[in-house]
C-alpha cells in the first residue's frame, strides 16, 4: 500500500509523512524531490505551476507509486490538489493507494509557512493552492491542529487495523 499525504503546501505533508513512514516501517518520499529544476525555479519566483508543468511530474510519480507498491509500499508527500491528479497517481489500482488529506485553516497554514526555513515554495502562492484544491471525497481526512506526532497518531487511528511498529508515539 502507498499512503499519499495530500494537501496544500505548508499543511505538514513532509513532516507528518516522515513520522507516518517510520511508524509503518515504510520508506518515505517527498513529491517535491521529483519536480523538474524549471518547476522549482518557477515556484521559487512565486509563479504557480501550470497543467503543462504538473502532468509530467504526476506521471513520473504515478510510475514510482506502482513500483513502490511492488516493493511493499511507501509513504508519499504530494499535494494532489485535484481529483484528476489523485486519479493519475492511483492509476495502477486504487486499492493499492490510500490518500490522507491534511486539512487545515488557511491562516494556520500561512503562519506555519512563514515560520519554516529553507523551502522553495513561498507563502504568497498559498492562495493559488486553496483555489486549486478539490477536497477529496474518498480520503482519510485529518486536521492539522496539534503537533506532528498528534497528527500522525490521528492518521494511524483513522487507518484502523494497520499494523504499527513498536516504540513509536501516538
Amino acid at each position: 500500500m502507498v499512503y499519499i499525504l495530500m494537501g496544500v503546501s505548508g499543511s505538514g505533508k513532509t513532516c507528518v509523512g516522515g513520522l507516518l513512514a517510520d511508524r509503518l516501517g515504510l520508506p518515505f518520499h517527498d513529491g517535491d524531490d521529483f519536480h523538474s529544476v524549471a518547476s522549482v525555479e518557477k515556484m521559487r519566483r512565486g509563479d504557480p505551476l501550470t497543467e503543462e508543468d504538473r502532468v509530467p511530474w504526476l506521471f513520473d510519480l504515478a510510475l514510482h507509486v506502482a513500483r513502490w507498491n511492488l516493493r511493499g509500499g511507501a509513504v508519499l508527500a504530494c499535494s494532489a490538489l485535484k481529483e484528476r491528479y489523485r486519479a493519475m497517481l492511483g492509476w495502477n489500482g486504487k486499492e493499492a493507494v490510500t490518500f490522507v488529506y491534511l486539512e487545515g485553516d488557511p491562516g494556520l497554514i500561512r503562519r506555519r509557512m512563514e515560520e519554516r526555513q529553507g523551502h522553495f515554495f513561498p507563502p504568497g502562492l498559498l492562495e493559488s493552492q486553496f483555489e486549486d484544491l478539490e477536497e477529496p471525497r474518498d480520503a482519510v481526512t485529518v486536521s492539522i491542529e496539534g503537533t506532528p506526532q498528534e497528527i500522525c497518531g490521528r492518521i494511524l487511528d483513522a487507518l484502523g487495523t494497520l499494523p504499527r511498529r513498536e516504540g513509536g508515539e501516538g
